[in-house]
């Protein structure tokens, strides 16, 4: 039995708290002890705070900090509120912190469980008075509000942090936020009253003679501190308040900016004289409640901008592809109105071919975002006139630096934008490729973008070099060569921007070992490619995130673009042979490196570390002199077939040149020539095979030390 079983049947909870992420999880026992719907949840802390008592939970910070310093258990009681701010529980928190990272950041897990309340009763709940002197002072309850404002996120949180502040001295019983919408007064929420209390006050005209509205009309606070004044003042509106029950109301503007944006209504069950310091109290509060309004209304305009700008600009997968699974992901982690420059996209060619392009463009704010979406538009223009890779992004680059060519100066060469220029001369890194499903031969053309990495049918996961150039938009002309591959059944291509790779602290080479690690761990047998996607996301973006920080002082944030394709096959083919192609041109000496890297990656799990080091070596050795005795590229094919534990690996490098190597004797300060002696005592078996055009040098290593012919 699971442990969080074990203590819902005690009717005890479980919860987690991160300091970090600002998370907290609730199991479904915690839950329904918050008076939540009783399933397991995630809640920032503003949506936890506010539904325990304001008193109990400023007291928790020094409770924790406590247990922390003295390595002991942190128990507290605590009293749950409803939405009328009434006492529904009370609750005993036991929780273990343990701080982590040299930030101090902490975690608490603790478990909840309902006590016996020994307070009066829920009505009086709301107007205990406060323990400690220095819970009584007003200092400290404003700054307390003003932290809890500060962070709500959201209207609704606002309403709810507002309904439990609780006042040094004096609480209020109902409360009221009025907005206002042209020459008419409305609700924007309300506490402490039934469910359609409010109608009579939701589309009032404002010079209707009631005291939110007159405080709308003239921006200064109203206080009623019996009703008899209520009556005399307001006699028309009278009948709509009398009905309350109410001893007293205060009326305060809310201003921001100048201008009066609403009013808060404050309405007491008891008798309140208002004395100078409990209207400096109030009137704080309200200009607090109005600050905390407007930026959460700015905050859930700017949400609902970024939606729809993301809604517009991101593409909907298209149609199934026969024999292939698709999955892709666009996070907007960098920018303030979540919108960035990175995309990714699905074309449909003639022929039954598909295009997937992913990109980005320089920059997270909202000219990357459109200079996006122009880009989109031209790769799809230029892709469904029948272009081949290379041309589209040949026109694609031609098209980003025409957009962009009054940063680059009339000739081309014109000065740099000054720091902070938004307007500048921006590029996009993109990788365009052509598959056509039947085969699964991929054409990859790539413009500065990280290189595709390959999922194999056996869970080998390998980064696959291919050929590029400069990034779009930099110069109006640029080759872009071609690289071709094809996808086996079973195999998995992964897209993705560098933002996938970087976020969290990491750079491409740490970033992309953690990446990796997940993909081995993906099971195409029981996990379908959207489930890949989700953990790629959660991991890099996730809570879990925070707790992975890679190598690199600084956090840096990047949008994440993640484009998934798998080629559909049954279990079988997870047994078929590893192979991995790679050219390395004469003009590219440091691939050489690259090919060590693809040989490691592709013995990633060989039993002997040796005998890795050893094809390792050779390889090096064979490329390097292609390149240093031919005029000619290497071709370099690996091969690794069999079983594990018996598998044999055969490495060819070809080349154009008829000349035959032969072996020599290098003395003791030479730094060459010992290639072929270095083959003869490492390989288990190796040759040279003429060919039409040139030669092959090919070596062969069995993994448990003898060729198994049986299945070689």
């Amino acid at each position: 039995m699971r442990t969080e079983e074990v203590l819902a049947a005690i009717l005890t909870g479980l919860w987690r708290w991160d300091s970090g992420t600002g998370i907290v999880e609730l199991d479904a026992e915690a839950a329904r002890l918050l008076g939540l719907p009783a399933e397991p949840v995630e809640l920032t802390e503003g949506a936890v705070r506010s539904r325990f008592h304001p008193v109990d939970w400023n007291e928790i910070d020094g409770i924790v900090n406590l247990a922390l310093a003295e390595g002991t258990l942190a128990e507290s009681r605590l009293r749950v509120m409803d939405e009328n701010g009434r006492v529904v529980r009370a609750v005993r928190s036991r929780a273990k912190p343990m701080a982590y990272g040299s930030g101090g950041g902490m975690r608490l897990v603790g478990t909840l469980q309902e006590v016996a309340e020994p307070e009066p009763g829920p009505g009086r709940a709301a107007r205990q008075p406060v323990t400690g002197d220095w819970r009584r002072s007003r200092e400290a309850f404003l700054l307390d509000a003003g932290r809890a404002l500060a962070e709500a996120r959201s209207t609704a949180e606002v309403l709810r942090v507002a309904a439990s502040l609780s006042m040094p001295g004096f609480s209020p019983d109902g409360l009221a936020v009025f907005g206002v919408a042209g020459d008419r007064l409305t609700i924007i929420g309300q506490h402490g009253h039934s469910p359609g209390d409010e109608s009579p006050f939701a589309d009032m005209p404002l010079d209707t003679d009631y005291p939110a509205a007159e405080v709308v009309r003239t921006g200064r606070a109203i206080y009623l501190s019996t009703p008899e004044d209520y009556r005399k003042r307001f006699p028309a509106t009278w009948p709509l308040a009398q009905r309350f029950g109410r001893e007293s109301w205060a009326f305060l503007p809310l201003i921001v900016a100048g201008r009066t944006m609403g009013a808060w209504l404050a309405a007491f069950t008891y008798r309140v004289g208002f004395s100078p310091d409990e209207r400096s109290v109030l009137t704080t509060v309200a200009r607090m409640l109005a600050q905390a309004l407007a930026r959460a209304g700015v905050a859930e305009s700017e949400r609902e901008l970024s939606l729809g700008l993301q809604r517009t600009m991101l593409p909907v997968l298209g149609p199934a592809i026969p024999g292939m699974e698709v999955a892709a992901r666009y996070v907007p982690t960098g920018g303030g109105l979540q919108v960035g420059g990175d995309w990714y996209d699905m074309i449909q060619l003639p022929g039954g071919r598909v295009a997937f392009v992913i990109g980005d463009v320089q920059g997270h704010d909202v000219r990357a975002a459109g200079l996006m979406g122009q880009l989109r538009i031209a790769l799809r223009a230029y892709a469904s006139e029948g272009h081949r890779p290379d041309a589209v992004l040949s026109r694609a680059s031609r098209f980003l630096y025409g957009i962009t060519e009054g940063a680059h100066g009339v000739d081309g060469h014109g000065p740099a934008p000054a720091a902070g220029d938004t307007d500048g001369a921006r590029f996009a890194t993109c990788l365009y490729l052509e598959v056509d499903p039947a085969s699964g031969t991929l054409d990859i053309a790539r413009a500065g973008h990280p290189d595709p990495a390959v999922l194999m049918a056996d869970g080998t996961v390998m980064m696959r070099p291919t050929d590029g150039g400069l990034p779009l938009g930099i110069v109006p002309d640029t080759d872009y060569p071609t690289t071709r591959m094809t996808l086996e059944p079973g195999e998995t291509l992964m897209l993705c921007t560098d933002g996938l790779l970087e976020t969290g602290g990491h750079d491409m080479e740490t970033g992309w070992l953690r990446v990796r690690k997940l993909l081995e761990e993906y099971d195409p047998r029981r996990e379908s490619l959207e489930v890949l996607a989700d953990s790629l996301v959660q991991a890099v973006h996730g809570p879990e995130s925070h707790h992975t920080v890679g190598p690199l002082a600084d956090r840096r944030e990047d949008d994440i673009a993640v484009l998934l394709l798998s080629r559909t096959g049954d279990a079988a083919v997870r047994l078929a042979p590893r192979r991995t192609v790679l050219t390395v041109a004469q003009a590219e000496p440091e691939r050489i490196a690259g090919a060590r890297r693809q040989l490691r990656e592709l013995l990633h799990d060989w039993a002997d570390e040796d005998q890795v080091d050893s094809a390792v070596l050779m390889v090096s050795e064979m490329v390097t002199n292609v390149l240093v005795h031919t005029d000619g590229d290497a071709l370099l094919v690996a091969e690794a077939r069999g079983e594990r534990g018996a598998r044999r690996l055969r490495v060819e490098v070809a080349d154009a040149s008829d000349e035959l190597p032969h072996r020599r004797r290098p003395g003791e300060m030479a730094s060459s020539g010992r290639g072929l002696v270095l083959m003869e005592m490492l390989a288990h078996a190796w040759g040279v095979d003429p060919r039409g055009e040139g030669k092959s040098i090919w070596f062969e290593l069995y993994e448990g030390g003898t060729p198994d012919t049986g299945r070689a």
